[in-house]
């Protein structure tokens, strides 16, 4: 609806862009007046904005930084607990044969991705998988949760999802033949260490095929370090070069990787990280399977709390049409539109 300056209240939505007599954009539409906007827009002599017809912004209690994950995802601790125990196995099985027992693997991911289709909430299972537990292991369910959620996301059907998780669970077995003080080194490993470190995707690829004989299983090991612009590595494939389950692969375990702390690197802000997937998704990642990740995703955050750069607590409650990056908090002292101040961050998500 169109409405007189005069009009205009604290919390509304531009629905148009607003510009001033000589065509300069003053606000982009999508964005949430405050009073000061309102006496911007009326220092510069405009007349008329376009509003929406009505946000409606949830009405949270007040924010705290601990909460009760509920009942039916807190169910799911045992079974992540026994994933990461036979993980563990499973990776000293590779290491002490070369061979992996694929029934094994199915015993442990069959009951996980059966409780998945359930729950839609896929940030609130990553932060419930945020611990402490040895990050191969960790790494290789959320990746397979993840590729798991991206292949439906995708249309693929349920059979192929299944094979695309345990594709995905299993991409970094090639690390069980990596010694081990190159896995936990916790500085920058020299060129000789990192070319020994690469060999994990080949080495994961034949462990794979020699257990399953399933070239496509073993395919997203061997790629998902591979890049559309040829950057990647072991053999610099471009584009269409990579098996697209090796695409969703490698999404999966960019996105985990950044968002986990490991022995060299603290774990960074979720929705950050989906920013600069957003970048990658230019020349690096696969832009559908990239984008299809971050469409589905953004909306989990949506009610999460969130500890910001200025000490304050809050709860996301609207995703910014004009920067997905930068959502609408409401904290105790009023709504912070981040997309206005910059100068504000995320530092922590919590359920």
């Amino acid at each position: 609806m169109r409405l007189h300056v005069t009009d205009l209240k604290p919390g509304q939505l531009l629905e148009s862009d607003a510009f001033n007599h000589s065509g300069v954009q003053l606000m982009p539409a999508g964005s949430l007046l405050n009073d000061s906007d309102i006496n911007r827009l009326k220092l510069h002599g405009i007349d008329y904005v376009d509003i929406a017809d009505s946000v409606q912004l949830p009405d949270f209690p007040t924010p705290v930084v601990t909460s009760s994950p509920g009942e039916s995802l807190m169910k799911l601790v045992p079974l992540f607990d026994t994933t990461m125990a036979g993980t563990a196995t499973i990776f000293k099985q590779a290491m002490n044969s070369g061979t992996i027992a694929m029934n094994e693997v199915d015993e442990l991911l069959q009951p996980m991705t059966e409780q998945l289709v359930e729950q839609k909430d896929v940030v609130s299972l990553l932060l419930l998988l945020d611990r402490d537990d040895e990050y191969t292991y960790n790494h290789s369910v959320q990746v397979g949760i993840l590729t798991y959620y991206m292949a439906s996301w995708l249309g693929y059907s349920a059979e192929d999802c299944y094979n695309i998780s345990k594709a995905g669970y299993l991409i970094d077995i090639g690390k069980s033949v990596v010694p081990q003080e190159l896995l936990h080194k916790p500085g920058k490993l020299s060129t000789e260490e990192f070319r020994i470190m690469k060999k994990h995707a080949k080495q994961g690829h034949d462990i794979i095929l020699a257990s399953t004989g399933n070239e496509l299983l073993a395919l997203p090991a061997l790629q998902h370090h591979e890049r559309e612009d040829g950057s990647g590595y072991p053999y610099g494939l471009r584009k269409d070069d990579i098996h697209p389950y090796s695409r969703i692969a490698a999404v999966a375990d960019v996105y985990s990787a950044m968002t986990t702390t490991r022995v060299y690197q603290s774990k960074q802000e979720y929705i950050s990280v989906l920013c600069e997937l957003y970048g990658l998704s230019f020349g690096q990642l696969n832009a559908e399977v990239t984008q299809s990740f971050i469409k589905h995703l953004l909306p989990n955050f949506i009610g999460k709390k969130v500890l910001l750069t200025t000490g304050d607590t809050g709860i996301i409650v609207l995703n910014n049409p004009n920067d997905y990056f930068r959502p609408l908090v409401k904290s105790p002292h009023g709504f912070i539109d981040l997309a206005k101040h910059r100068y504000i961050a995320i530092v922590e998500i919590y359920i």
